[in-house]
């Protein structure tokens, strides 16, 4: 619970809560819970029976008011105000991430409050409510609301808004602030933590501290722009807005998405009810990289597997990294003859690119591992250490297959956040639509997308968004300045394939699989000084130079006039056999 935020001694606000949550709430002293967020409005999220059945079975009253994300009407404003006259307190409410709590008690406490008030209370405990000021104005003059607009207008304007403040939100944001220090820029950004994400591979295999990827967002953001920390809702795109948690609607003159994705965990039937336990687990979720490590370390015998779901998922080889990782400490342990290790990938081929297949096989042999192609886990029973995957063999015949397992790490299906996948940015896929070289959205002009979210078909890697960036930010500020864009990108991305404790075959390819070598060397190769630049050099390139702005060897190609749309091909394809 380490969102909880007391808003005063009668009151505090939360992101979700769970069910296992309410003991902790009640040993410090909360009497009453309040759930403001809908029900099936996320994925993973527990229902309001469950939560309710928690609270009551540990002596807290529990009430169900849910508000829709971004329209918070006076309906329910009246009603949560009725009902904080009701409860015992203290009282803990909460939604996804606590916003549409605190404008809730913020609206309810305005007809007695100063607005200013309200406003730095939020503000000091983390959240953003200024597109209310006009509300809580005018419930602290007692005038009478004014029916919300159906397309209300925008309470804030920046030059640019950018969506998201991920690897891809911070480094074009300090790409645009470089080229233009005094452009209004904000970033609107939930979380309170960044993370680097392509080091939870080292910490699932014990390299790196879990503490080493993650640090503040408020020291990630670059400085010079703005940080609204809210939930985005929506797009309007005609009336260059977007629509916050809180119904707010933030202006632009061009807008940048990239919130990243969304890990599907609960496509794998069982699999979210055991992660972390029963030796089942995942490297990409912060939370769980120690526990890989733990597993690595107590596996002596038995069957290990490693899955691999279908694309697109951010780091192709991620997957495969764990179980080479993994497998060279068996080896150095001397253990690995007495455990059966299966990859079960439901690709076609072992890596997307085929330049790199033949130095990877060579390690699939020193490991003996076997490969299962065609192969995607569909449902984990954890207690019984069993799993199940639907198997489709080269005549296209398709069976389910049962596996027993001592240990299993499972990388999730993958797909763009429902806010996106249900807007008119998002293309057939759920993505957001965007140009393979320009990434300018095809149907709105001012609109830009990079990073996991963005449609085009290049490797979902951080390395593909330190080429994105300047891309980006040169596109946009082109077209701020009446112009078409020029910049290209060429579908840039690097996979540091960790081969072994000492090695990586560092794979850089873009679109189609053009091999796009940063050094002059053999990228087939295994070698150490790939270890050195992943090991040592990467997250001080990552945190200190792509996040503020330093593009090294990132400048983008430009041409001198504005290009024709393009469809490139995939630049890493697991889905057909390389040759045929």
């Amino acid at each position: 619970m380490d969102t909880l935020k007391h808003l005063s001694p009668f009151i505090a606000v939360s992101a979700q809560l769970q069910p296992a949550d309410m003991g902790a709430l009640a040993t410090a002293g909360f009497r009453s819970v309040i759930n403001n967020r809908p029900d099936n409005e996320g994925e993973g999220q527990p229902s309001s029976a469950e939560i309710q059945a928690a609270a009551q079975a540990n002596g807290l009253e529990y009430h169900y008011l849910p508000v829709l994300s971004g329209q918070i009407s006076e309906d329910d404003v009246s009603a949560f105000t009725d009902l904080l006259g009701q409860v015992r307190g203290p009282v803990l409410a909460f939604c996804r991430t606590g916003t549409r709590s605190t404008s809730l008690w913020a609206l309810s406490e305005a007809h007695h409050l100063d607005p200013a008030v309200l406003l730095n209370t939020a503000q000091a405990n983390g959240y953003d409510i200024s597109s209310l000021a006009a509300r809580l104005e005018q419930r602290w003059q007692k005038d009478p609301l004014a029916m919300p607009q159906s397309r209300p207008s925008p309470t804030q304007r920046y030059d640019v808004l950018v969506v998201g403040g991920g690897a891809a939100g911070c480094a074009v944001t300090a790409s645009l602030l470089k080229r233009e220090p005094h452009l209004r820029i904000a970033v609107i950004e939930p979380r309170e933590q960044h993370y680097y994400q392509p080091g939870w591979t080292l910490v699932g295999a014990g390299v790196f501290d879990r503490a080493r990827t993650e640090r503040p967002m408020v020291r990630c953001i670059p400085h010079g722009a703005h940080w609204i920390r809210a939930a985005v809702a929506g797009f309007e795109p005609e009336q260059q807005s977007v629509v916050l948690e809180d119904g707010g609607r933030v202006g632009y003159r061009s807008l940048v998405v990239c919130p990243g994705l969304s890990l599907h965990w609960d496509a794998v039937e069982g699999l979210s009810d055991t992660l972390g336990k029963n030796g089942v687990t995942s490297n990409y979720q912060f939370e769980l990289a120690p526990y890989t490590w733990q597993l690595v370390q107590g596996l002596r015998k038995g069957r290990a597997l490693f899955t691999q779901p279908p694309m697109p998922i951010k780091c192709a080889g991620a997957p495969q990294k764990a179980m080479y990782l993994s497998c060279d400490w068996w080896l150095q342990q001397g253990v690995l003859p007495d455990i059966d290790v299966e990859f079960c990938t439901a690709g076609a081929v072992l890596f997307g690119v085929p330049d790199f297949v033949p130095p990877l096989m060579k390690y699939i042999e020193r490991y003996n591992v076997q490969l299962e192609f065609n192969t995607t886990l569909t449902a984990v029973d954890g207690p019984a250490r069993k799993a199940w995957f639907n198997q489709v063999d080269a005549a296209g015949n398709k069976q389910v297959v049962e596996k027993s397992f001592d240990f299993l790490h499972v990388v999730p299906h993958q797909r763009a956040p429902d806010f996106i996948r249900q807007s008119p940015l998002a293309n057939a896929d759920g993505w957001v639509d965007a140009d393979h070289e320009t990434l300018r959205h095809p149907r709105y002009g001012n609109i830009f997308s990079l990073g996991d979210v963005c449609a085009a078909p290049n490797a979902k890697t951080a390395a593909a968004v330190r080429k994105q960036a300047p891309v980006v930010a040169e596109n946009v500020l082109a077209v701020l300045a009446g112009k078409g864009p020029r910049a290209l990108y060429d579908g840039y991305g690097s996979c540091p394939l960790t081969v072994e404790r000492g090695k990586v075959v560092l794979a850089e390819f873009g679109y189609g699989g053009k091999l796009l070598p940063t050094f002059p060397l053999d990228p087939t190769v295994p070698r150490r000084l790939a270890w050195e630049l992943k090991v040592r050099m990467m997250p001080t390139i990552y945190f200190d130079m792509m996040l503020r702005g330093r593009e090294w060897l990132a400048r983008p190609v430009r041409l001198p006039h504005e290009p024709a749309a393009v469809e490139a091909p995939a630049a890493c394809d697991f889905g057909k056999e390389q040759g045929k």
